[in-house]
């Protein structure tokens, strides 16, 4: 019998986003298992309680944390991979990876595509993983990884074919003050993902120069039009019908 969505959740990753996810699934799961390529790393933060190199200042319970370096253990013992690794180093994780987890539901946390590949995160775990394109979810946001670990108001998109399942696995993330939004248009939220992060640094370039709130305005709102245009040549849904509701 198949295990029921999401069952035991992988937490692949040990930068402040994966931090950030790992402490809105403990308010919602017994336990998890946490990734983390470094021993080292790994045994700070059983004897601190808390992540030793980011959101130094949220604490975990970690007796309902089983941690480890191994990721084919990870991999092999969870029916769910949260993948949260930064993207330029995405492929360099996966090369011990040998487990099979064509069967497993992969979730990408990661703002970026794979590099040297020109592939979303979903994509390629489809191509070169055989993962069911059913059972592959994206969750993004316009949240810092602190602000979400801190539990202040924040929205995160959960993308999947299949709704019914980003919204069960949104209920894994869901806080007091986190909410989450379900959405069937996975590669348009991770292209958007993506282009977000240029965004930031002209945005960023813009603050450095000391040009003003106009100016940014006028960047961030030609931005959205550029995403919107964007986001629609690479991946085109089609019209919805007259009085249904775009998801």
């Amino acid at each position: 019998m198949e295990t029921p969505f999401p069952g035991n959740i992988a937490v692949m990753g040990g930068g402040s986003w994966a931090t950030a996810l790992a402490k809105l699934l403990l308010n919602n799961c017994e336990t998890i298992t946490w990734y983390m390529r470094r021993d080292d790393r790994i045994e700070d933060f059983k004897r601190l309680g808390h992540n030793p190199a980011y959101l130094t200042d949220v604490n975990f319970d970690i007796e309902r944390i089983f941690f480890t370096s191994d990721i084919n253990e990870a991999c092999s013992s969870c029916d769910t991979l949260l993948l949260v690794m930064p993207s330029p180093y995405f492929k360099d994780h996966l090369t011990k990876l040998s487990a099979d987890i064509s069967q497993k539901a992969v979730v990408s946390a990661v703002k970026g595509i794979v590099p040297g590949e020109n592939e979303l995160i979903t994509d390629y775990m489809v191509k070169h993983y055989g993962v069911d394109p059913m059972k592959t979810l994206v969750v993004s946001g316009p949240c810092h990884a602190e602000e979400v670990a801190l539990d202040r108001p924040s929205y995160l998109t959960i993308g999947c074919p299949d709704l019914a399942r980003a919204e069960e696995f949104g209920k894994m993330l869901t806080g007091k003050n986190c909410h989450t939004i379900g959405s069937t248009d996975v590669d348009g939220i991770e292209y958007a993902a993506v282009l977000k992060n240029v965004y930031a640094i002209a945005a960023g370039i813009i603050h450095g120069m000391k040009m003003g709130d106009n100016f940014s305005a006028m960047l961030i709102s030609n931005a959205i039009r550029e995403m919107e245009r964007f986001v629609g040549a690479a991946t085109p849904r089609p019209p919805p019908r007259s009085g249904a509701v775009v998801i």
